[in-house]
């Protein structure tokens, strides 16, 4: 692949100042909205975006904290596949996007981050906010958490930089870049050579594929007696074409926590979720009598490896990931195959198809009983989905989230509780099919056309599903900012965003932001006066019940206050009060303020069984 600077011009250089070709470039990849704070060292690029907005261009949304505009962005990204940007000016608004980075950072969402500078004639005096290098040096506090982080120090580095940092977000593995522009440079006019045709091209995921290894792959599976997929959350954009390989092989498959939201949880071969508040039922998938699992897409970390469980770090393992970073989790795997993964499954399912063809009958393999009628996964504590206590439990909470919204609706939980809850009781109302489990004796051709129009169709946009939850690096609040970004970027879904009140104390201000944009945003806050993780885990742990305490706040006042609809859900019978055509309706935010049962316990074990053995080791 060619560089930035070898790029060849295909079209007449154009004079612009240095903050418009930034948009100009961000118009030509489609951005089409920008988060973040303005200031006095970054407002020739919000000049720009005036200029762009007046002509139908991008548009700036303007957070109430950095990190929330980071947040956003990051919820922009996973909604549209493109990249997030997010803009601050210098000093405190470039150290206050940095939480938000880092966890685009360890989360491999594409970011372009844009931070101010102090003219470069003032560098070393002292000027306010100086973040260079002889300031507080923001470029050196981003290099820990970025794929590409720079100084811009000539406006003639600007251009080749800012490709450069695109196709870094862009291209595996994907995640945050930085560009640090002083005020100054932001001010000049600078050449613009790269046609936006070209910047497509650099910016394009290449089909990468290990050929040899995809095909050892193929060679195990005649041979396997049973075979479980493990669904990561990097499977997005192949998720239609690992579905139907789980289909044409009978494996049942899990999903990790972040993938669950890939997945229809209805098929009839889905087992449930394997990793932290996963199921007992994908325990048991994986433990029994299995000869292959193929982990999928997956950083098999903590969280999605179930504490690096020995169910899956085995020899039975095969692990399949585009990048050198995850596979490097699974040294002691049987197999690696490396390479994109809607290639490798789509090589995978043609060379099949061609067997089949060539056979005249159905692909078939010896392992895997047929597949049930309807899916079977096991829930922690199933009777209290139905409990109709006061104060409302959270498990019956999510199910009632569950069959309130439609199908099209994007949810979202924040770090703690409220992840935990989501992971094991959410579910989707969409009970669509993704392809057709073969029956026996069905007409080859038949077959053949059913299996392409699954995984050959229209591959979704957003990859990141109907349930969106962090894994490893995890901060409070993201979703409250990640829910305007998902709303911003596709208006016409509402968005749930589920999070606690401590979380909610944290960042609750964006919900300002969703009402002033008019985004149709459900905040359901699960109010149990406390940072529920911190309770239940020192209650388990047996530690000093200390520092948990929060205070008893109406947050649905709070949010009326703020011109927002807000309403009190204590009981299962409240929620036939709302109207629910009104919020999914209304150009603006609702608030739920959700007083659940305190002392229920999140499916948390995993959790705890890892810190246990840190405190033993």
């Amino acid at each position: 692949m060619q560089s930035a600077a070898e790029a060849p011009l295909a079209f007449p250089s154009l004079t612009l100042g240095a903050a418009s070709l930034i948009v100009s470039y961000l118009e030509a990849i489609g951005i089409d909205h920008v988060f973040g704070v303005p200031g006095g060292a970054i407002e020739p690029l919000y000049n720009a975006m005036a200029i762009s907005m007046r002509r139908g261009g991008l548009r700036p949304v303007v957070a109430r904290h950095e990190a929330g505009a980071a947040f956003m962005a990051d919820g922009y990204a996973r909604e549209t596949g493109k990249i997030g940007v997010c803009v601050a000016t210098s000093g405190p608004g470039a150290t206050n996007l940095i939480t938000g980075v880092a966890c685009a950072y360890d989360n491999g969402v594409p970011m372009l981050v844009i931070t101010g500078q102090p003219s470069l004639p003032v560098f070393g005096k002292g000027a306010l906010q100086e973040s260079s290098c002889t300031g507080v040096n923001t470029v050196g506090m981003f290099s820990h958490c970025t794929r590409y982080n720079t100084l811009v120090s000539h406006v003639d580095q600007l251009e080749t930089k800012l490709v450069q940092a695109l196709m870094r977000a862009s291209q595996t593995p994907r995640g945050p870049v930085h560009l640090s522009i002083p005020l100054d440079i932001l001010r000049t006019p600078v050449e613009q050579r790269l046609s936006p045709l070209h910047l497509h091209k650099l910016m394009r995921t290449p089909s990468m594929l290990d050929e040899e290894t995809v095909r050892e792959l193929f060679l195990m599976l005649p041979g396997t007696r049973k075979m479980v997929l493990i669904v990561g959350g990097d499977c997005g954009e192949a998720i239609d074409a690992i579905i139907h390989f789980a289909e044409m092989t009978n494996s049942p498959f899990v999903t990790t926590p972040d993938a669950k939201g890939l997945i229809n949880p209805h098929h009839a071969l889905y087992r449930g979720v394997f990793g932290f508040a996963g199921h007992r039922s994908a325990w048991e998938a994986l433990n029994d009598d299995t000869e292959l699992v193929l982990a999928i897409g997956t950083s098999l970390r903590e969280w999605t490896s179930a504490a690096w469980s020995n169910s899956v770090l085995n020899r039975k393992l095969v692990h399949i990931d585009a990048t050198d970073e995850h596979l490097r989790h699974s040294p002691m795997a049987r197999h690696h195959v490396r390479g994109r993964i809607r290639t490798v499954f789509e090589r995978l399912l043609d060379v099949m198809h061609i067997e089949q063809e060539a056979l005249g009958m159905p692909w078939s393999s010896s392992h895997n009983q047929p597949a049930t009628s309807r899916a079977i996964v096991s829930l922690r504590e199933p009777e209290k989905v139905q409990s109709t206590a006061t104060p409302i439990k959270p498990q019956r909470l999510m199910v009632e989230l569950s069959k309130r919204f439609p199908p099209t609706t994007r949810f979202l939980a924040d770090a703690g509780n409220a992840t935990a809850w989501a992971i094991h009781y959410l579910e989707s109302r969409n009970n669509r099919r993704l392809g057709l489990v073969p029956k026996a004796g069905a007409a080859t051709a038949d077959l053949g056309k059913s299996a392409n129009s699954a995984w050959r169709g229209e591959r979704r946009q957003d990859r990141a599903g109907w349930l969106r939850v962090l894994m490893d690096f995890a901060p409070m609040g993201w979703a409250i900012g990640a829910a305007v970004g998902i709303a911003r970027a596709k208006p016409g879904c509402p968005v749930v965003c589920i999070t606690g009140d401590g979380s909610y104390l944290m960042n609750g201000q964006e919900i300002t932001v969703a009402a002033q944009e008019g985004l149709t945003v459900i905040f359901v806050i699960l109010n149990d006066g406390a940072l529920g993780m911190v309770k239940h885990g020192q209650r388990l742990a047996g530690a000093e019940r200390v520092a948990f305490e929060l205070p008893g706040v109406d947050y649905a006042e709070m949010a009326q206050s703020m011109g927002v609809a807000g309403h009190v859900i204590n009981s299962p019978e409240d929620f036939d009060a709302l109207d629910m055509n009104a919020i999914l309706t209304r150009q603006g935010p609702t608030l739920l303020d959700v007083r659940i049962d305190g002392e229920e316990v999140p499916p948390m074990d995993l959790r705890m069984q890892t810190l246990e053995a840190g405190a033993a080791a």
